[in-house]
């Protein structure tokens, strides 16, 4: 399995097994994201401390859980990024969209 799920009583938590978010992995990423979705849960971390690359397919599926939580009146935090994965989103300006941490404790406090 490339991602591992951690649900918690207000929120989950996704983490990236993987170390390129691509093509190849991104469309199982969508799958757990809206199967968590449709469990009504709203508030949703992305942590990709273990994924080193990610290019427009991880994009996308970062985008679709940010609109599925913010359609949903949740939450959406991505956290762990690595300096290849954060200046790709930096060039897309998706800082400017996501909500960011630098670690899995800060957005834990933030989703909440």
């Amino acid at each position: 399995m490339n991602f591992k799920v951690i649900n918690k009583a207000d929120y989950s938590i996704i983490s990236s097994a993987v170390d390129k978010l691509n093509l190849s992995n991104a469309s199982e990423l969508k799958s757990i994201i809206l199967t968590i979705n449709k469990a009504n849960v709203n508030n949703i971390i992305i942590d990709l401390a273990e994924s080193s690359y990610c290019d427009s397919s991880g994009l996308s599926a970062l985008l679709s859980a940010n609109r599925l939580c913010k359609n949903s009146n949740g939450k959406f935090t991505l956290t762990g990024l690595q300096p290849n994965v954060k200046k790709m989103i930096e060039i897309a300006q998706l800082h400017r969209v996501l909500s960011i941490t630098e670690n899995l404790e800060q957005a834990e406090k933030e989703i909440l």
